[in-house]
C-alpha cells in the first residue's frame, strides 16, 4: 500500500506529490484527507495524503515508510480535496497551501527542535539550567541563550541529538469528571462533609458530577471530593468539553416575523431551486433593512427540512455577534460559528462539531467557506460585495468563487446579498449568469431616510474649521435632547493621518516602509499599519530639530476627544481597529451599545453594515473623500456602496432617520446617487467609465507584484517580467507597466508592480505558472519574491 504525500512544505521544487509506504499496522487508518508524519531529508514533517496506490515508480526498496498517523478519521473530504486542485489552479497557488487553508490554524502544525543529551554532567550550568524535567532543552531557548556554540560542541562529541517534534496548537479542552462507583460503604462519624456529599448523591440519584455541579448545592472543597475517590465510592475521569462562546443577548426567543409579498416570492425562487437539486446562483439586491436576513433564515429552514446543511458568510466580524444572536434564536444548537475574533480552542472546537456532524448550520467570516460538510444544501454570502472575502495571501482564493464551485460541486443554490452588489456581480445578473432577485423596499414599509450633502468648502468659507458641520452639530444635540441614538462614521482609525514639522515641512515616516506614521493619542505613540512599527511621539523634528511639531488630519480618537468637547454629558464609544484588539471586544461594544449605555458609536467600516439598533436615528458621514479619490478604479463603487450602508442604519424601526454626509465633492457621481439610494443610476454610470477605461466587467486584470531590498533589482526583475510576458501573451492583451506600487516599500522590501488587461487570452495561464516556475527556482535565489493576483480586488 502506497500513500501519496503532499508535505508540510510551501517550495516550488517539491510542490507535489511524494511516495510513501504504509505499514501494516497503519493501512486500516491511512486513507485519502487523512495527516500523517513522514520523514523527509533529516526531519519528520507533517503531509496530507491525497491518494492510495498499489505500486509506485520510485523503487520500493528505497520508499520511506510513514512514520504515524494523526487523525483517526479524515480531515479533509473527498470534495475538500478535489476543491484544493482547483484552487491551486486558480490563484497560481503551491499544493499544499491550498490544502493548509481548509483546517482551522488550530490544526496547523507546530514544529519545534528538541535537544536531548547522553550525559548531563558534561554540560555547562548555564546549559543545565535550561534543562526540563526530561533532561531536555527547546533549540529556541538554547538560541535566546547564546549557546549554541556549546551545543554543536556537544553534537560533534556524540553527547547531543536534536528531535523534530510535530505537535497540534490546540488539545481539546477537557473537565474533572466524577462517576459514582458505590454509595453502600460506611463513612467514620468524624467525616461529616464526606457524608454530606454521599446524602446529596443518594437523594438525587446522582450518576456523575463536576465540582462545579457539587459546588451550586454544598459548601466542600476538591479535597473532601478527592478522599471519597481514594475511599473508591468515586472514580475520577477526564471528559471532553467544548468551549463556550459568548453571545450579545438572551437567545432563548425567537422571533416570529411575517414574509412580506416581495419576501415570499424571491423565497419561493430559492426553494424551488432547493428541491430541484440544481446549482443556481442568485443575486438578491435588497435595500437596507428589506428584509434580507429573513430570507436566509427561511431558505436555511429549507435546507435543514431536506436534510442538508447551509454555510452562511459574513464580511466583518462585527456582524457576527448580531447574526449569530439570530441563527442562535432560530437554529439553537445546530449552529456552529467560525471566524477570526474567535480564539484558537474555540475555533477548533466549532470546527470538530462542523467535523463530527454535530451540527448543520455555520456562520462565520471567509475561512467558514471550508466547512467541512458533506451534504451541502445552500450557500449564502451576505454583503457580497465586500473585499474582506478576497483573501490577500496565499492562496488568493475570493469565497464567492469557492462558494460557486461548492455549490456545483454539491447541486444547490447560492445566495449572493447585498443591497449595493459589486459591478461585477450586477453585470453578470443583468446577463443572465445570474438570476436576480429583488427587495425594492423596506420590510417594515418604512422609507430609506433622507440624505443631506454638506459641502464643507462653504463650511471653511462660513469660518467653520471644526472636523464637524453647523448642521451635523446641531443634529447631534437635537438627538441628544430627544435621548436618541447616534452613529458616526469616519473611514480612518488613529488620532491624526500623520506628524508634520511645520519648518522644514518633513513628517515622520516609518524606516521600513515609504508611508508616514500614524499619531495614536493612547499611549502617545506613532503606528505603522503596514508593518506595525512604533515609536514615540518626537519632542522635535528628527530633520531639522525645530520644536513646531503638528498633527494633521483625522482619526477616530481626535474624533472622539472633539465629541467630549461639544457633548460634555454624551457617552460615546469607540469602534476600530485599535479599540476591537482585545478577544470579544467587538460583542463588548456592541452590547454596551444596544442596552442604551452609550449615546454615539463612532467607528470605522465595521460599523457600516449589518448592524441593526432601533434607537438609531441619525447617522453622520465625516468625510465621504476619505475612499472616493483613491488610485484604484473601483474608489467611487467603495465610496457609494460604504454611504449606502452606512445610510442603511439610521431609522430601522418605528423612529425616522436622517443621514448627514460631509464632503468636498458633493457633485460627484457616487455621493448624488448614494443621497437617493439609487444604485441603478449608480450602475448605469459606473459602467459608462469601466467601459471608457477598459476596467472589469468589460475587461479582466491579472495583478504581478516584484518585491526585493534593492530598488535597483526591484525595477529590473520587474523590467524582465513585463517584456518576458510581453513575449508570450497574444496582442489582445496589454501589458501595463512596470511602476512602482503605491506604497513603494514596505518591511524594507521595494515593490514593482504590472498589470495584465484582458479579454480572452489561451496562453495566460500557462505563462503566468512558466513565470512562477522561473520566478521560483532562479529568481528566489537572488532575493526577488513575485506574486501573481488573477482576480485582484484592489490594485493600489
Amino acid at each position: 500500500m502506497i500513500a501519496q504525500v503532499i508535505v508540510d512544505v510551501s517550495t516550488a521544487a517539491i510542490d507535489r506529490p511524494f511516495d510513501y509506504s504504509v505499514p501494516p499496522q497503519l493501512e486500516p487508518f491511512v486513507k485519502p484527507g487523512i495527516r500523517v508524519h513522514v520523514p523527509f531529508g533529516p526531519r519528520k514533517v507533517q503531509g496530507f495524503v491525497i491518494g492510495i496506490a498499489d505500486s509506485s515508480t520510485v523503487d520500493l526498496h528505497k520508499l520511506k515508510s510513514v512514520a504515524s498517523v494523526v487523525d483517526v478519521d479524515p480531515v479533509l473530504t473527498t470534495e475538500m480535496l478535489e476543491l484544493a486542485n482547483w484552487l491551486r489552479d486558480d490563484t497560481l497557488s503551491f499544493y499544499n497551501d491550498a490544502l493548509q487553508v481548509m483546517i482551522p490554524a488550530a490544526l496547523r502544525a507546530n514544529y519545534s527542535k528538541i535537544c536531548k543529551f547522553v550525559r548531563v554532567d558534561l554540560l555547562s550550568e548555564a546549559m543545565k539550567q535550561l534543562l526540563s524535567r526530561d533532561g531536555e532543552v527547546d533549540f529556541t531557548n538554547i538560541e535566546k541563550n547564546q549557546l549554541t556554540h556549546e551545543l554543536k560542541q556537544q553534537l560533534d562529541d556524540g553527547n547531543a541529538s536534536i528531535e523534530t517534534r510535530i505537535r497540534q496548537k490546540t488539545k481539546p479542552k477537557l473537565q474533572t469528571v466524577y462517576q459514582v462507583l458505590s454509595t453502600s460503604i460506611e463513612l467514620t462519624k468524624g467525616a461529616k462533609k464526606q457524608q454530606a456529599v454521599l446524602t446529596w448523591i443518594q437523594q438525587h440519584d446522582i450518576k456523575s458530577f463536576t465540582m462545579e455541579d457539587i459546588q451550586q448545592h454544598l459548601q466542600v472543597t476538591s479535597s473532601v471530593v478527592e478522599a471519597l475517590v481514594e475511599k473508591e465510592i468515586l472514580q475520577k475521569t477526564k471528559q471532553e468539553i467544548y468551549r463556550e462562546i459568548a453571545l450579545l443577548a438572551d437567545i432563548s426567543k425567537d422571533k416570529v416575523v411575517e414574509l412580506t409579498d416581495s419576501q415570499l416570492q424571491v423565497l419561493e425562487q430559492v426553494k424551488e431551486a432547493q428541491h430541484q437539486d440544481v446549482s443556481t446562483t442568485f443575486l438578491l439586491h435588497g435595500i437596507t433593512g428589506s428584509g434580507k436576513t429573513e430570507i436566509y433564515l427561511h431558505a436555511i429552514e429549507e435546507a435543514l427540512a431536506l436534510g442538508k446543511e447551509a454555510i452562511m458568510l459574513v464580511p466583518e466580524i462585527a456582524l457576527t455577534p448580531q447574526m449569530v444572536t439570530r441563527f442562535k434564536m432560530r437554529f439553537g444548537d445546530q449552529v456552529a460559528v467560525m471566524h477570526s475574533g474567535l480564539s484558537a480552542g474555540e475555533k477548533y472546537d466549532e470546527w470538530r462539531k462542523i467535523h463530527r456532524r454535530e451540527v448543520r448550520v455555520v456562520v462565520g467570516a471567509r475561512s467558514a467557506i471550508f466547512a467541512p460538510f458533506e451534504n451541502l444544501g445552500l450557500v449564502i454570502l451576505d454583503e457580497e460585495h465586500e473585499s474582506s472575502y478576497k483573501q490577500e495571501d496565499s492562496p488568493r482564493y475570493h469565497a464567492r468563487e469557492v462558494a460557486k464551485w461548492r455549490a456545483q460541486y454539491a447541486k444547490c443554490p447560492v445566495i449572493l446579498g447585498s443591497a449595493t452588489p459589486s459591478i461585477e456581480s450586477y453585470a453578470r445578473a443583468k446577463k443572465g449568469v445570474y438570476t436576480l432577485l429583488e427587495l425594492p423596499n423596506r420590510a417594515n414599509a418604512k422609507e430609506l431616510p433622507p440624505v443631506e450633502l454638506i459641502d464643507m468648502r462653504e463650511q471653511l468659507k462660513g469660518g467653520n474649521r471644526s472636523m464637524f458641520s453647523i448642521e451635523l452639530i446641531e443634529a447631534i444635540r437635537d438627538r441628544l435632547n430627544k435621548n436618541e441614538q447616534i452613529v458616526l462614521f469616519l473611514n480612518k482609525r488613529g488620532f491624526s493621518s500623520f506628524v508634520l514639522c511645520r519648518d522644514c515641512g518633513s513628517t515622520v515616516q516609518c524606516p521600513n516602509c515609504d508611508i508616514s506614521l500614524t499619531y495614536h493619542r493612547m499611549g502617545e505613540a506613532l503606528r505603522c499599519h503596514y508593518c506595525g512599527y512604533e515609536e514615540m511621539v518626537p519632542a522635535q523634528c528628527p530633520h531639522c530639530e525645530s520644536e513646531h511639531i503638528r498633527y494633521f488630519g483625522t482619526g477616530t480618537q481626535k474624533v472622539e476627544e472633539e465629541l467630549t468637547k461639544l457633548f460634555p454629558e454624551a457617552r460615546t464609544l469607540r469602534m476600530d481597529v485599535d479599540t476591537t484588539r482585545t478577544k470579544g471586544a467587538h460583542e463588548r461594544i456592541l452590547h454596551h451599545f444596544g442596552k442604551r449605555e452609550a449615546d454615539i458609536l463612532l467607528g470605522t467600516q465595521m460599523i457600516a453594515k449589518g448592524l441593526d439598533f432601533p434607537e438609531v436615528t441619525l447617522v453622520g458621514v465625516l468625510n465621504a473623500d476619505t475612499s472616493l479619490h483613491l488610485a484604484d478604479f473601483r474608489a467611487a463603487e467603495k465610496t457609494f456602496q460604504l454611504i449606502t450602508q452606512v445610510s442603511g442604519r439610521a431609522g430601522r424601526h418605528q423612529k425616522k432617520g436622517h443621514v448627514i454626509v460631509q464632503t468636498y465633492d458633493p457633485q460627484h457621481y457616487a455621493l448624488v446617487c448614494a443621497q437617493t439610494h439609487d444604485y441603478k443610476a449608480f450602475y448605469s454610470q459606473e459602467m459608462q467609465m469601466r467601459k471608457a477605461y477598459q476596467y472589469p466587467p468589460f475587461y479582466y486584470l491579472t495583478h504581478i507584484q516584484i518585491s526585493h531590498p534593492d530598488v535597483i533589482q526591484t525595477a529590473d526583475y520587474a523590467a524582465k517580467t513585463a517584456d518576458w510576458l510581453r513575449e508570450r501573451l497574444t496582442t489582445s492583451t496589454a501589458v501595463i507597466g512596470p511602476t512602482a506600487s503605491a506604497i513603494s516599500r514596505i518591511q524594507d522590501r521595494y515593490r514593482y508592480q504590472c498589470m495584465l488587461k484582458y479579454k480572452q487570452d489561451p496562453n495566460l495561464i500557462p505563462s503566468l505558472h512558466q513565470l512562477l516556475k522561473m520566478a521560483r527556482t532562479d529568481w528566489e535565489k537572488q532575493g526577488v519574491r513575485i506574486s501573481i493576483d488573477l482576480h485582484p480586488s484592489t490594485i493600489v
